[in-house]
């Protein structure tokens, strides 16, 4: 198992765009979106960013997910409609 943080955020989005496939249909507008920011190399981020009516909602499922994985989060709400799940390890 890697230790390197990148390499777990990478496994963390696969293991999210997999249990949220859902909400990610191709062709259609993606309501849950992934991204790995490591423009930080010390503090590398997945950012998990909700869009659509309730994201609070959703957005609760996807860091309870993530924190049952060991990553720690943090939640930026930009609307009702928009908002972002930080999340971190190592």
């Amino acid at each position: 198992m890697t230790s390197d943080p990148v390499d777990i955020l990478d496994d963390l989005a696969d293991q999210a765009a997999e249990e949220f496939e859902a909400y990610r249909q191709p062709d259609e507008f993606k309501d849950v979106s992934l991204v790995i920011d490591n423009n930080d190399p010390d503090r590398p981020t997945l950012i998990v960013h909700v869009e659509r009516e309730d994201a609070d909602t959703l957005a609760d499922e996807i860091e309870d997910f993530l924190q049952e994985r060991r990553a720690r989060t943090q939640r930026e709400r930009h609307s009702d409609t928009d908002v972002r799940v930080l999340a971190t390890v190592g």
